[in-house]
């Protein structure tokens, strides 16, 4: 599933490409037909996301009046083309392994693609698109959401509201964090999954934030000092910060990761050596050399170091 900084990367690349123009909007699939008829000839006034919830302001006027909620859930996502004036665009969502990969290619600007074609459009819808947006210069196609709906304001309003902070958010910090964090015998690891306690977050940053903090993933939320609360949420906005930055996500510091391959060439960061514990169980630390291990927390593999994380 997409962490939070896809979702707010996706959302800058909508606000880029369609922000201020009134879009098409169609369900070549048919599963969202009524829900594209309220929104088809409205003007995206912009995109949003909080937490791994993606919202698109639709209105006829100055004012939004709908909502597209999107939750791209484990097998969600979105591509897009156009011409050569539709930038910033590219593919993000399921399938994926560690990080995303980006792709984009304006029509007929392809490696292979010989003379420039002329855009005339969208192509034919390929495969099962709940929803397609489209402007005069390039389109979105919507594959496999988890939810899809046209929400209220009011109604979009209420679904963050039943959100924690998104450390991607202006405004948000972290004593909204500790308090919902405060008080609560659950384990940390399974709080910061919590997506009512801290949104935006999933197995990764979990992981990758709880060993650079050297945290136990076991403590009981309500035995989190403040001061390692504190220093926990701001390593996050750091982190996430970067993934929307990069596209893809690096916790390693410079001095832990390898420093040659095999042919003595500095190693790469990507994707050997973008991590400490996520997906390393059996490879030692990086930095104590105590093999990493991986449990079962809350259906979902959780990875450590028990010696920098007791």
């Amino acid at each position: 599933m997409p962490e939070g900084h896809s979702i707010h990367r996706l959302a800058r690349q909508f606000t880029d490409v369609f922000a201020g123009q009134s879009l098409r909007v169609s369900s070549p699939q048919g599963r969202f037909d009524a829900g594209a008829r309220l929104l088809d000839g409205q003007v995206l006034h912009g995109a949003r996301a909080h937490g791994k919830q993606l919202l698109l302001d639709f209105g006829a006027g100055e004012d939004v009046q709908r909502v597209l909620r999107v939750h791209l859930g484990l097998y969600g996502a979105f591509s897009f083309g156009g011409d050569e004036t539709f930038r910033g665009a590219s593919s993000i969502g399921a399938p994926r392994r560690m990080g995303e990969t980006d792709t984009f290619e304006a029509q007929g600007q392809g490696p292979d693609a010989g003379p420039a074609i002329a855009y005339t459009g969208p192509p034919e819808p390929v495969g099962q698109v709940r929803v397609r947006l489209s402007s005069d210069h390039g389109w979105a196609d919507l594959r496999g959401p988890s939810v899809c709906e046209v929400l209220t304001p009011a109604e979009a309003g209420a679904v963050v509201d039943r959100l924690g902070p998104d450390p991607l958010v202006p405004g948000t910090g972290a004593e909204e964090f500790l308090q919902r964090v405060s008080g609560r015998g659950v384990a940390l690891g399974q709080l910061l999954m919590d997506q009512a306690v801290l949104a935006g977050v999933g197995n990764i940053y979990r992981a990758e934030s709880l060993f650079r903090q050297g945290l136990d993933p076991w403590l009981p939320g309500r035995r989190l000092s403040r001061p390692d609360g504190t220093a926990l949420w701001e390593d996050l906005v750091r982190l996430m910060n970067d993934g929307v930055r990069e596209g893809r996500i690096i916790t390693t510091r410079l001095e832990h990761r390898g420093s040659v391959d095999e042919q003595g060439e500095p190693a790469p960061v990507w994707p050997d050596n973008a991590h400490y514990v996520y997906q390393r169980d059996g490879l030692g630390c990086r930095v104590c050399g105590t093999d990493v291990r991986m449990a079962q927390m809350q259906a979902r593999k959780l990875y450590w170091c028990p010696a920098c994380q007791s």
